[in-house]
C-alpha cells in the first residue's frame, strides 16, 4: 500500500529553470564571464549548486579561480529572491491536493540548498500540502545517494513498498532505484523520455494527474 510520495523539486514540482538561468548568468556576468543559454542549464542542473557552478565555469572556459566568487553571488542572490520566475507546473497543485485527500503523505527531496528549497515549498505549496521538504544539507549525501530518501522514510515510519519516488532526471531515477522504490519519471521537466527509460523508470507520465492513476493502480 502506497502511503507517501517523495518528489524532486526543480523540474518536477516547480519550474525553476528560468530563475536558475537568471541568477546563474547574473553571477557569471558580475565576474566578467559570458552567459549560458537556458536550455544548457537544463542539462547542467540536478546535482546541487556546487556542481552547477563548477559546470558553469567549465562551460564558459573560465579558470577555476572564479568558482568562489560565482558561487557566492549565485547562492546569495537566488536565496534573496527565491520566487523570481518560479512557479509550480500546471496541474501540480491539484495533484497534490488529491494525494492529500487520499491520505498520501507528500514530501520533497531536492539537491537545491535546504534553506532555499524550504522557502520555495512554503511559498508555493501552502495549506500544508507538503509534509516534509529537505534540500541539500551538511552531513547528508546528495542525490543520487538515497540517504535523504531513507531519512524521509524513517521520519514517516514507512517501508520501501509504501513509497513512490517521482522526478525528471536520471539522478532522480537512480535515487529512487537505489532506495528500491517504485520510480516515476515526468516528461514536463528538464530532461526527456530516453534518459528516464535508460535510468530505469518504472513508469513515465506526461501530466501530474497521471500519478493519481498510478497510485490507485498500485493500491488496488
Amino acid at each position: 500500500m502506497i502511503k507517501a510520495c517523495i518528489f524532486d523539486m526543480d523540474g518536477t514540482t516547480v519550474n525553476t529553470i528560468n530563475s536558475i538561468a537568471y541568477f546563474a548568468n547574473n553571477a557569471l556576468n558580475k565576474a566578467g564571464l559570458p552567459s549560458i543559454d537556458t536550455d544548457t542549464y537544463k542539462i547542467m542542473v540536478g546535482n546541487g549548486a556546487k556542481v552547477l557552478v563548477e559546470r558553469m565555469i567549465k562551460n564558459v572556459g573560465a579558470d577555476e579561480k572564479y568558482f568562489e566568487e560565482v558561487a557566492k553571488e549565485y547562492n546569495t542572490t537566488y536565496d534573496n529572491d527565491f520566487l523570481y520566475l518560479t512557479e509550480p507546473y500546471d496541474g501540480i497543485i491539484d495533484m497534490l491536493k488529491k494525494l492529500k485527500d487520499m491520505g498520501i503523505k507528500v514530501t520533497i527531496l531536492s539537491n537545491k540548498p535546504h534553506a532555499t528549497a524550504v522557502k520555495v515549498s512554503n511559498a508555493l505549496f501552502a495549506d500544508k500540502l507538503v509534509d516534509i521538504c529537505y534540500g541539500a544539507r551538511d552531513g547528508v549525501a546528495l542525490k543520487p545517494d538515497p540517504a535523504g530518501v531513507f531519512e524521509i522514510m524513517d521520519e514517516l515510519g514507512l517501508n520501501t513498498d509504501e513509497c513512490v519516488y517521482i522526478g525528471d532526471t536520471s539522478t532522480d531515477m537512480k535515487t529512487g532505484k537505489s532506495a528500491e522504490l517504485y520510480t516515476v519519471g515526468v516528461l514536463w521537466g528538464f530532461r526527456g523520455r530516453q534518459e528516464l527509460e535508460e535510468s530505469g523508470a518504472d513508469a513515465i507520465i506526461s501530466h501530474p494527474s497521471e500519478l493519481i492513476d498510478i497510485i490507485n493502480k498500485l493500491n488496488s
